[in-house]
């Protein structure tokens, strides 16, 4: 797709912070000994001469007093813009989705709180068709469900690399009881929940329908945790749109929220014995 690859997001972004620092008045001298840096650095992450880094990013926006929806976007572009991100081939993914997936694909651990649905990197491909083709409501062609469930299945590679990514979920009862595809989907998908639990980098609690009122009733969410000294980002996935919280208030607010269901639900032992329970139930 022309205009999508990782040149042109890198300048994009080179771009912007130019803007940026030009509306705060300042020289590209002036930004660099706010943030401590020589000047020459400056010129090459403006000129797109040297990548930004993750950690420089968040230093910049920091220093122009860069918040809210543009701090946001730029955030999820600069991890879009990743060398090789093998997302890069699939035309058609939108620029959230593929945003998200950069930052997925750069984070080390993952904790997050699925209520009605088991999370995509630990969905069957069986499982994601489902979902895939209930979220489309027969608006996608077959090709357009076959590429969806594709990507899906490529994220999940993020678990078996050398290094993989850290996952703990907590899975509410509702989103085991709701069938998906089939009564055989959701063996394969009980059985594939069972096999990953086992993996020493994926946790997985099950929050009983008993467990009563809780403080994420409200919906869904994942705390990514990045490569190096970068905050958490919370991601959100509504119907409309995805949404990034970064600030460290609220970043907090849902790390405290995530404890409080850790404890509310069955320790991982006991989830598993659940969830067994639930797959050989009649």
């Amino acid at each position: 797709m022309a205009g999508s690859g990782p040149t042109v997001r890198q300048r994009r972004l080179a771009s912007e912070l130019r803007r940026l620092r030009e509306l705060k008045g300042l020289t590209g001298e002036q930004a660099a000994r706010r943030v401590g840096w020589q000047p020459s650095k400056i010129s090459r992450i403006e000129h797109c001469t040297s990548r930004v880094k993750p950690a420089d990013l968040i230093t910049l926006l920091d220093a122009y007093e860069v918040s809210g929806k543009v701090r946001q976007t730029l955030i999820i572009l600069q991890a879009s813009a990743r060398e090789q991100g093998w997302w890069d081939v699939y035309d058609d993914l939108s620029s959230d989705y593929s945003g998200y997936i950069g930052l997925e694909s750069d984070a080390v651990a993952i904790r997050c709180y699925s209520m009605q649905l088991v999370h995509g990197l630990l969905q069957t491909e069986d499982y994601a068709r489902a979902v895939i083709e209930a979220t489309m409501m027969s608006q996608g062609s077959a090709e357009e469900v076959d590429k969806r469930v594709e990507v899906r299945m490529t994220r999940q590679a993020t678990l078996s690399k050398p290094d993989p990514l850290n996952i703990h979920t907590i899975i509410d009862e509702a989103a085991l009881r709701r069938i998906m595809g089939d009564p055989e989907v959701m063996s394969k998908q009980y059985a594939h929940l069972l096999a990953q639990a086992h993996k020493p980098h994926v946790t997985i609690q099950i929050l009983p329908n008993d467990a009563g009122a809780h403080p994420a009733v409200v919906g869904p969410f994942a705390i990514l945790n990045l490569h190096g000294p970068h905050p958490d980002i919370v991601y959100i996935e509504t119907l409309a749109s995805n949404i990034y919280i970064e600030s460290d208030t609220e970043v907090h607010r849902y790390n405290l929220v995530f404890d409080h269901l850790r404890v509310m639900a069955l320790g991982p032992d006991d989830s598993l014995a659940f969830l067994r329970a639930i797959a050989t139930a009649p």
